[in-house]
């Protein structure tokens, strides 16, 4: 038997080695990007975060009265867009309202520690303990804020 070499000219390893047509690779392609997107859509919804009797920052010899700290804690959330109303001593009740978005939560603290608990919310998806992830990135920021506000308050 005589083998016919194949000319370098003539010879295209890309026409040679296809094994899907272009249709079968657009369908394999856009059953990938659905089940990214399904399982994307599952990473969106997390645990509700909140800060359980966080203790503040304080330098020693340096503490400050109950109205200090809720005055530190109203401008943290405020400077962030939460809308911060004192209802009673050392309990804060907050709102943050985005586009379509709205979460409620109450800070409660004295002069040492402060909390802050979910209370409500609309348009976040929560339900059974899980809430979008976006909150608790607001939560993170707000966490952060109220830190930094009354460390600043105290010296």
């Amino acid at each position: 038997m005589h083998v016919k070499p194949i000319p370098a000219a003539s010879y295209n390893p890309r026409r040679q080695s296809r094994l899907l047509s272009r249709g079968d690779r657009l369908k394999i392609i856009g059953i990938l990007l659905a089940a990214a997107l399904a399982l994307g859509g599952c990473a969106t919804s997390q645990p509700i975060h909140e800060v359980v009797e966080a203790p503040f920052d304080l330098p020693v010899g340096k503490p400050l009265s109950m109205g200090e700290i809720s005055k530190a804690i109203v401008n943290a959330g405020s400077s962030l867009g939460w809308s911060m109303q004192p209802t009673a001593p050392g309990r804060i009740s907050g709102r943050l309202a985005l586009r379509t978005h709205v979460a409620e939560i109450d800070v409660e603290h004295d002069t040492a520690r402060y909390s802050i608990k979910y209370r409500d919310s609309s348009n976040l998806e929560a339900k059974g303990g899980s809430i979008h992830s976006e909150y608790n990135r607001w939560i993170g920021n707000l966490d952060k804020a109220i830190r930094s506000y009354v460390q600043n308050a105290g010296g």
